[in-house]
């Protein structure tokens, strides 16, 4: 047996480490694509979209802080609903996670293809997109730090790309673009919804908060600077994007941002925008793959999942078969499964599990609290508000994402049932 210590993971990321854990979880294919639906709901006002979305995200955001200073634990919202709600639910909601991150971990894998064979067309996508998933997990396994590096180093130049649409776009904005401008318009509000999905990485660096230096400071601190940088970049970008070609324009594109950029003439600068689509699926895929070992790591050291998986590589202080399962899986889900119907789970899931982060940060005592009790509770209203919404805007999600947490809940039942008395 492994004694306690050679369990433990050790802290080795600092506060700029984890900060880009969360943008590059936030800041992906999501903005390269999210930007035209939510136009063709929203119109000229695809800000306010934004702007509502960054806000309920904040609401959020500030229980996961004030649940992580109280216990950063790896396994985040897993561990917080196991202990403050129950240990049933605590499950569920792990459960959920590791199922939804590793279908949309696999779906940005395809992602990532598909912009890398614009570039190069005779690639077969779903070749390419099974090596960048047999990549990241080796990499993840190597070490956390090497992970972190290379995440810092494509966070840091998918901004740097974004940065350069802002500014080179700003020249070439059209005011006209922005009439008619409807700020309460039902579809301002539905392109929220949209939009919260883009902002759903925020919490990552919380799933790894045992490796984080100083996590009790450091982890919520990454969170709400994530939050505030990739909400600065959305608006920014939809701000220059709308002024560029209009809202309709946006809204008939598959790569609104690229559609966008060609409004200035420049060939040149709308490649430059399709490597950031690129770069931006990469640093998603590298942090899904992360964060799912590291839930399934939390969820089998309490004996919710086999064993095996909280087993560590006594060199490289890794989660070893917890890692390469999670990134076996999505290779397989990308050669052989049609993830366009599945990934449907990932908004479902989404909202069940920040709605149970809310309720648990609602549970804390009072001595344990930053925020007023008010904050949770609006969180809480807010997700189960858009998950009644996403009822009627995609049925499927529902259907879906509900067999899947009965497929979660029969498991529980059944292990308790089978677990041998003592």
């Amino acid at each position: 047996m492994e004694s306690e210590e050679q369990k433990k993971l050790k802290p080795s990321l600092s506060l700029f480490d984890a900060t880009a854990i969360s943008i590059g979880a936030i800041i992906g294919g999501g903005i390269f694509v999210v930007t035209g639906i939510a136009a063709g709901l929203a119109g000229s006002a695809l800000v306010i979209s934004m702007l509502i979305a960054a806000l309920i995200s904040l609401l959020t955001a500030l229980s996961f802080t004030e649940l992580t200073a109280w216990q950063p634990k790896e396994g985040s919202i897993y561990e917080y609903s196991y202990q403050l709600v129950s240990p049933f639910a605590g499950f569920l909601v792990g459960w959920m996670w590791i199922l939804s991150n590793t279908f949309a971990g696999a779906a940005v894998s395809l992602g990532f293809a598909y912009y890398l064979a614009a570039l190069v067309p005779s690639l077969n996508p779903n070749i390419v997109a099974a090596v960048a998933c047999l990549t990241f997990t080796l990499i993840n396994y190597y070490s956390v730090k090497q992970s972190a590096l290379l995440n810092n180093i494509l966070v840091t130049a998918k901004l740097l790309i974004l940065a350069f649409f802002i500014i080179y776009g700003l020249f070439f904005m059209n005011p006209a673009n922005f009439a008619p401008f409807k700020p309460l318009d039902i579809g301002v509000f539905s392109g929220a919804v949209f939009f919260f999905f883009a902002y759903g990485g925020f919490a990552r660096a919380a799933v790894i908060a045992e490796e984080v230096k100083d996590a009790k400071r450091n982890v919520p601190r990454a969170m709400l600077i994530a939050l505030a940088i990739s909400a600065l970049i959305y608006v920014l970008i939809g701000v220059v994007a709308v002024g560029l070609v209009g809202s309709n324009s946006l809204a008939g594109s598959n790569s609104p941002l690229e559609e966008a950029m060609k409004a200035t003439g420049n060939t040149a600068a709308s490649s430059i925008i399709a490597v950031g689509g690129i770069l931006a699926t990469a640093s998603v895929l590298l942090t899904s793959v992360l964060g799912v070992s590291r839930m399934a790591y939390a969820m089998a050291r309490r004996k919710d999942l086999p064993q095996a998986l909280a087993k560590l590589d006594p060199k490289r202080n890794t989660p070893v078969y917890s890692t390469w399962i999670i990134g076996l899986v999505m290779v397989l889900l990308v050669l052989f499964i049609d993830l366009s119907r599945v990934v449907a789970i990932s908004s479902f899931a989404m909202l069940f599990f920040y709605t149970l982060a809310n309720v648990s940060a609602l549970r804390l005592k009072p001595e344990k609290r930053t925020y007023p009790r008010i904050l949770p509770a609006i969180g809480a209203v807010s997700c189960l508000a858009l998950l009644v919404f996403e009822l009627f805007a995609s049925l499927q999600s529902w259907i879906i994402g509900t067999a899947c947490l009965l497929i979660g809940a029969v498991y529980y039942v059944a292990k308790r049932k089978l677990k041998p008395k003592s």
